[in-house]
């Protein structure tokens, strides 16, 4: 990454007042990502899936056997199928599968574990059509990926062949030391805004549950995952502690950190060059997995 456009990737990004209701965040987020061009081989189809609304992410050419289910970030508050669509879409391309985006129910209207039960119906709506999955998503979408595979695990479902998380939040007991001393080097967060996050999804439920904070299940058993994540976040420890934790389960994990990138760097394509070569490493990963058949 050059310093022009480290410069140009931290210009587009800046740290929202605190305070602000959840309609105003949504607001401000949808004018940033909601409208994005996908490019002209895309074409986005409402669906449901599970009865959860979703949009078909359709890339001319992607018609594999797997299929991809995307999950949004936005701190369970804010985000949509169509800003998943950002990521979902380049995946899609660049592997060849076809992907769906998933609308989950968004806190403080709908708190834990509205998401958790949605992104669940969905993969088991999938499970259903006989085609290997595979999981990826940002933010909150990557803790809740994870989620999504342990209550599976719990539900004796089978799971993914694998999962590509892109700085996910994994930690809502918020104990990572990097929520402190990443916050002047965060362009986008500070611990204060993780914690309103968390004040919102939680709604007083205890988030050491492994459902809301995953770095803290057992891990044992879920399929290869990829953590790709920047130094310059608050949410860096989210990821290397995960890393850690899966590698002594004997999960296999591959960690990628990009120094002096920010919070979901990926969405930075043709802005930073580390951007478009995450997407190629995840996209190679998950068609490698999806290969080799996954876990059973």
């Amino acid at each position: 990454m050059t310093q022009e456009q480290r410069a140009a990737a931290r210009s587009m990004i800046s740290k929202g007042d605190l305070g602000r209701t959840p309609d105003q965040q949504r607001d401000d987020f949808n004018v940033l990502f909601a409208d994005l061009p996908l490019g002209d081989d895309v074409t986005l189809s409402p669906r449901t899936l599970g009865g959860v609304p979703a949009l078909d992410v359709q890339v001319e050419g992607a018609d594999g056997d797997a299929v991809i289910l995307y999950l949004h970030g936005g701190g369970y508050v804010i985000g949509s199928a169509r800003t998943g669509a950002n990521l979902a879409a380049p995946l899609s391309r660049r592997t060849g599968l076809p992907a769906v985006s998933l609308d989950y129910r968004l806190a403080p209207e709908n708190p834990f574990p509205a998401a958790v039960d949605d992104a669940l119906a969905a993969y088991k709506d999938l499970l259903g059509s006989g085609r290997q999955i595979v999981i990826a998503g940002d933010s909150a979408g990557g803790g809740l990926a994870l989620a999504t595979m342990l209550a599976a695990r719990r539900d004796g479902l089978p799971l993914p062949a694998a999962a590509a998380i892109f700085s996910p939040w994994t930690d809502l007991t918020l104990s990572g030391a990097s929520l402190n001393d990443r916050g002047d080097f965060d362009p986008l967060f500070s611990r204060e805004h993780i914690a309103a996050y968390a004040e919102h999804y939680l709604a007083g439920h205890d988030p050491r549950d492994e459902l809301t904070s995953p770095l803290l299940a057992d891990l044992t058993g879920l399929p290869p995952l990829l953590i790709q994540v920047g130094s310059a976040e608050v949410l860096l420890d989210d990821s290397l502690q995960l890393a850690v934790r899966a590698a002594e389960q004997e999960v296999d994990v591959s960690l990628d950190v990009v120094a002096g990138a920010p919070h979901v760097y990926q969405l930075m394509v043709g802005v930073m060059d580390e951007a478009d070569e995450a997407l190629d490493r995840a996209a190679r990963f998950l068609a490698l997995q999806v290969a080799g058949g996954g876990v059973a």
